[in-house]
């Protein structure tokens, strides 16, 4: 699915999957880190897949 702009915009952007599994860390939920294919940086998501 790819990642709408303006949801990017409002989203952390992590430089490395690293620093986003260390923010990931550190939340009360579950979150996982995915690749941005709109800024090609890291977000996290609570998402979980489904495939």
């Amino acid at each position: 699915m790819r990642t709408r702009l303006s949801i990017c915009a409002k989203k952390v952007r992590y430089a490395s999957r690293q620093h986003a599994l260390l923010a990931a860390a550190g939340a009360d939920t579950p979150l996982r880190p995915y690749r941005c294919d709109r800024c090609f940086r890291f977000h996290l998501t609570s998402r979980i897949r489904v495939r």
